[in-house]
């Protein structure tokens, strides 16, 4: 069942505890959060993820063209959060990923995909710009990760609509502590049980209109198909998330703090 955190000023935010794990019960609660864009918290907000929920540490995917765009938000003025922007850079259209819109004819599949299959397609489309962070960022993909397995109070990790790039990250993470990969997928989905609200509020915005209208609204939808194939390919290629994940440096430390933080 999906933990939803309900907020006035987001409308995608949820806790990563509760989801199955191979081996037996649930991830923790209260530990790592996933959200959209934070831009719009009111005090209410502010007050129940700082003060209820311990929030501690922002872990920020955006570009830095959308956060110069759309401005400090609420969260950077709060002392005991630190901030965390971790761009991961491979976006699809003018500042974003709100969808990896870019055109599967204009794909270059050297360059984007170098270890799949040239069939352009939706998934390859989609799953393209998922491996463009893997290849783009690495270095952001682990201090991303290691932001997040942090002790000292919850994380939170966020980009625009908290589907892609968030997406991505909360799904290497679970990978990690041990979740299965029907629980991993069935996180990822969820965020379409709240699509509508974030393409409205997502439209609101200068920043974001031009993108998301660029495509039709149900082309948005997160599917666990783009999913399965992006861990599929790392499964064939790298033996697997952690695979690749110890291939860019994350150490047998960085797991057991990750495990630490989404079992213990």
């Amino acid at each position: 069942m999906t933990r939803w955190i309900e907020l006035e000023g987001a409308v995608n935010a949820r806790d990563l505890g509760g989801v199955a794990l191979g081996d037996g019960g649930v991830t923790k609660s209260g530990r790592i959060f996933r959200s959209d864009n934070l831009q719009g918290l009111t005090p209410r907000d502010v007050d129940l993820l700082v003060g209820e929920l311990k929030l501690r540490h922002v872990v920020d995917l955006r570009s830095t063209p959308e956060v110069t765009l759309e401005g400090p938000g609420p969260l950077t003025r709060v002392p005991e959060v630190r901030h965390h922007h971790l761009t991961l850079f491979a976006e699809g259209g003018r500042y974003t990923d709100v969808e990896a819109d870019t055109a599967p004819a204009g794909i270059d599949g050297e360059r984007v995909l170098p270890w799949a299959e040239r069939a352009l397609d939706e998934e390859l489309r989609v799953t393209g710009f998922y491996f463009g962070y893997l290849r783009d960022r690495p270095s952001a993909v682990i201090e991303a990760l290691r932001t997040m397995a942090l002790d000292d109070g919850a994380a939170l990790v966020h980009c625009a609509a908290g589907k892609d790039r968030t997406g991505v990250l909360c799904a290497l993470a679970l990978e990690v502590a041990g979740a299965t990969r029907e629980a991993i997928v069935a996180d990822y989905v969820a965020t379409g049980e709240r699509l509508e609200l974030i393409l409205e509020r997502l439209r609101a915005s200068e920043t974001y209109r031009g993108d998301l209208d660029s495509r039709p609204a149900d082309d948005h939808a997160p599917r666990a198909r783009y999913l399965e194939q992006f861990l599929r390919v790392l499964d064939e290629r790298f033996g697997g998330p952690r695979g690749w994940l110890a291939a860019n440096g994350w150490t047998a430390d960085d797991s057991a703090a990750m495990r630490a933080r989404l079992r213990d």
